[in-house]
């Protein structure tokens, strides 16, 4: 479990450009999940950013688990981490795995703000093509990964499933769960039928799949997308709807990898992120830290093929996640960053 060590940190400390009292090289500490996914690339594009323009230095610390990375920064013991916006809303109630924070799960989620969104893609199904697996339905009976052991991640990818296709984990299909660590080799070593997890587009794990053979991806069907029940946990907390052509997915016909979609198109159950900080962290440091950030959107976009299409600087609460159940709000040095780039902060993301 190599990224599970102490890891990676921009130490290419200057200090040499100063642009105001945010600017004094500071260190800063930050936590990741595990690579191949937007929220890794997302804090190791700001520890660069930070450490280049000489705002900051983050030592990070890779494949955290983020329901711990959340707590961590709500009790003041981690300055940045990603944050699936559903973790947010389970702290403030004291649900799910903040359950034995209980009522104090308020005051803690109270102390978290946002920097920015973005989303860790789309739940899909993706199968090898030797499965025979052509729908959802299809899963029934099936050995399914779906996700880590607790978190978001698992909860979302049961409810993916149960909604395309009214299957129920543990009585129509069987599921497993291990880290994402563990997930690469799962992926080729044959042990599963199916998988369900978020998908970016391209996505690094279908490409790793491919070598155990071609690979079918299915989107959810158009009908049950569109439908009322679907569109209702678009108001839960981090959920956003995603629809990606398959044009804009990132793959080639005849390449291995193969869409079943009734019209071309991917549709699917998106997570929404937020790399989040301490209601404490002071305001200069906040604005300058999003400042570089949409200075670099165009540096985090090209890092690697599938940040283009995560909803980099989207703010528009229907998409981002933001407002109605969550109760999570920008940090006020991010609403002016943002504000001053031109972009508009919805009333009901601000404090």
């Amino acid at each position: 479990m190599k990224h599970l060590a102490l890891g990676l940190a921009a130490l290419i400390a200057s200090g040499a450009l100063a642009a105001g009292p945010a600017t004094a090289q500071v260190n800063l500490s930050a936590e990741a999940s595990s690579p191949g996914n937007s929220p890794h690339v997302s804090i190791l594009h700001m520890a660069e950013i930070a450490s280049t323009a000489g705002i900051a230095s983050l030592q990070v610390q890779e494949g955290q688990t983020l329901t711990n990375s959340v707590l961590n920064v709500a009790e003041g013991r981690t300055d940045i981490a990603p944050m699936p916006l559903i973790l947010g809303f389970l702290l403030e109630k004291g649900r799910g795995p903040y359950a034995k924070q209980g009522e104090k799960g308020a005051a803690l989620a109270a102390n978290l703000r946002a920097l920015y969104p973005y989303n860790a893609g789309a739940y899909g199904l993706i199968a090898l093509e030797s499965e025979g697996i052509d729908g959802w339905d299809d899963l029934k009976g099936k050995e399914v990964w779906n996700g880590p052991p607790r978190g978001a991640a698992l909860v979302n990818a049961r409810q993916a499933i149960f909604l395309a296709a009214g299957l129920k984990d543990g009585e129509d299909y069987t599921g497993h769960q291990s880290n994402w660590g563990q997930l690469p080799t799962t992926l080729v070593d044959g042990s599963m039928d199916a998988f369900v997890f978020p998908l970016t587009f391209p996505s690094a794990r279908a490409t790793t799949m491919q070598a155990a053979g071609n690979v079918v991806m299915i989107s959810t069907p158009k009908d049950v997308f569109e439908s009322d029940a679907y569109q209702k946990i678009f108001n839960a907390p981090g959920n956003v709807p995603i629809v990606v052509k398959w044009a804009d997915m990132g793959y080639e016909d005849g390449k291995g990898i193969r869409l079943i979609s009734e019209d071309g198109t991917f549709r699917g159950l998106g997570t929404a992120f937020a790399d989040i900080v301490h209601k404490d962290m002071s305001f200069d440091m906040a604005k300058a830290l999003v400042a570089e950030y949409i200075a670099t959107l165009d540096q985090l976009s090209s890092k690697t093929a599938y940040m283009k299409n995560v909803g980099l600087a989207t703010l528009a609460p229907e998409l981002s996640g933001f407002c109605g159940l969550n109760a999570l709000k920008y940090h006020p040095g991010a609403v002016a960053a943002w504000e001053e780039a031109g972009y508009t902060v919805p009333d009901c993301a601000r404090e």
